[in-house]
């Protein structure tokens, strides 16, 4: 076992981007020398109020007119650009539509806050103010509106490009966001939401970066090193464990992934006491970080393969979460495991129609090496179990059968307790990540019972999400448990929103916000586990 690893060298960019400022003021808004002063409106008003009314008033009616003409109608994402000709400090006003009132919410602010960023950053307007969305006749908490403009202007300008040799000069970046609020003690507020929302976003970009790394540059040793940057920053616990003492830790399922490639495998185990006095208090969060998946002996079809790199995006997940965890302190104890390993199929290759046996004595055959990321986590369960772990939340691009079934919309939520299962799908209405849940009948497990094992690591085509999940309950050893599969939600295909195109983050800010929620409901109480689903 290892505490570090050796440091390696990271590929330079060719431009070192400046990162985004966001602060809070207390000001006038018609009064601020600014570029872009960025006001808003709900579909159908016909005569703008608030902040924005007293923009249009200083403007001599001008959003009024244009509202009229039909040239400003309020949809969501909508942005008009005015040039105020010296008519008020501000050298241009952006109206941003936000959609129907009765719709309204702090996603809206998160998506709406990105693209405006976006649009002014290609406009080669590098500074710009903007009123707190929904913070006024929109009802919403200031906090909360401060929290997802932060959350919504970094990952909406977020990029990555390390590797181009090339500076792309279409775009100028942008810098600074002053939010700006009359009220003082509503700005405090305000500023309180920006400082926890600026938290959370630029933990999703840790992961964001991790999982668009290539596979060259993210292997598990880079994984390991990337977590103990995070322990390091925040005070945590860490460990690393490497092939031989994971061996005699008896972790032969996720020791018969790693046989197949050269790059040492690494457990990584992160821990935050945030109640000491208080073990039983406590939560696991399982990452699996198949560092890249080439589906082993049972080899994937080479189109398509490179996005395989992305394949330990729950690992990453695990890892950003614990840096906000860290930095927000709830009072709880929370575990992070993280089984990282490449899937290759080497001259040692597990094959198929092998059997490994589990840390916990379990044995499962291997009918498809592809189905390795529920052998890495099983033993990862059971060492977050052997930790005395009694809620476990495990992280994992595990099946393309749910990007057939939900597609990118929402995550797949699977599990045996009611209660976590809830607090999961909470926890996500509130960071604006989407989770739904899936049936796991007693009736599926047939499709995973075995000849010569315990059970086999796939059940073949029909309800693979599913008969997945029904594996890694095998590991859990009575704890409350949860299985997110992010296969879908892990990365977009294009820039929408706060989303960009490649590795989104998700879910790193619910199971951080899942950590404070369990903190701030208190120890645990004995909760009715599943005996069907619903």
């Amino acid at each position: 076992m290892t505490t570090a690893t050796p440091k390696s060298k990271a590929a330079k960019a060719v431009k070192t981007h400046k990162s985004l400022t966001i602060d809070v003021k207390s000001a006038d808004i018609t009064e601020i020398d600014t570029p872009a002063l960025v006001v808003n409106l709900f579909r159908g008003v016909k005569k703008p109020g608030g902040a924005t009314g007293a923009v249009d008033q200083a403007l001599g009616g001008l959003i009024t007119d244009l509202i009229k003409d039909g040239e400003i109608k309020g949809g969501a994402g909508e942005t008009t650009l005015i040039h105020t000709l010296g008519k008020i400090k501000p050298s241009r006003v952006l109206v941003v539509g936000l959609g129907p009132q009765d719709k309204f919410d702090s996603q809206v602010v998160r998506r709406v806050s990105a693209e405006v960023v976006r649009f002014l950053r290609r406009k080669g307007i590098s500074k710009a103010t903007t009123i707190a969305h929904g913070a006024g006749i929109g009802g919403l908490d200031p906090q909360a509106s401060g929290q997802a403009i932060a959350e919504g202007a970094h990952l909406g300008l977020y990029k990555f490009g390390i590797y181009l040799t090339k500076e792309d000069n279409s775009t100028n970046e942008f810098e600074k966001l002053t939010v700006v609020e009359q009220d003082k003690d509503r700005a405090m507020a305000i500023a309180a939401g920006v400082k926890l929302g600026s938290t959370s976003a630029q933990a999703s970009i840790i992961a964001r970066n991790m999982v668009n790394e290539p596979a060259n540059h993210m292997t598990p040793s880079r994984m390991a090193e990337a977590a103990q940057k995070v322990a390091s920053e925040q005070g945590l616990g860490i460990e690393i464990m490497d092939n031989v003492h994971m061996k005699e830790m008896g972790m032969g399922a996720f020791m018969g992934v790693a046989q197949g490639t050269n790059e040492p495998a690494k457990l990584i185990i992160l821990r935050y006491d945030g109640d000491p006095a208080n073990p039983e208090n406590n939560l696991g969060l399982i990452g699996k970080g198949i560092t890249f998946d080439t589906g082993g002996i049972s080899l994937k079809p080479p189109g398509g393969m490179e996005a395989m790199k992305g394949d330990m995006a729950g690992g990453a997940s695990v890892i950003a979460a614990m840096q906000i965890i860290g930095q927000n302190k709830p009072k709880i104890n929370v575990l992070a495991v993280i089984a990282a390993t490449e899937n290759m199929p080497g001259a040692s290759a597990q094959r198929p129609g092998d059997v490994v046996r589990a840390m916990n004595g379990k044995t499962i055959e291997v009918i498809n090496t592809d189905a390795e990321g529920r052998l890495v986590l099983a033993d990862a369960l059971c060492y977050a179990r052997e930790q005395g772990i009694t809620r476990l939340v495990d992280v994992a691009t595990l099946t393309g059968a749910m990007v057939t079934t939900l597609g990118k919309a929402c995550t797949g939520v699977m599990g045996n307790d009611d209660t976590l299962v809830q607090q999961i799908i909470d926890a996500g209405k509130k960071t604006g990540e989407k989770f739904w849940e899936l049936p796991m009948f007693d009736e599926y497990k047939d499709l995973i019972k075995s000849d010569v094992a315990d059970m086999k690591n796939t059940g073949g085509r029909q309800a693979g999400s599913i008969t997945a999940a029904l594996l890694l309950a095998e590991f859990v050893d009575g704890a409350a448990w949860v299985h997110l599969d992010i296969a879908g939600t892990s990365t977009s295909d294009r820039a929408s929103g706060y989303l960009v195109k490649g590795a989104t983050g998700v879910p790193v800010r619910t199971l951080a916000q899942l950590a404070t929620d369990l903190a701030e409901a208190g120890a645990p109480k004995k909760s009715k586990s599943k005996t069907k689903a619903k």
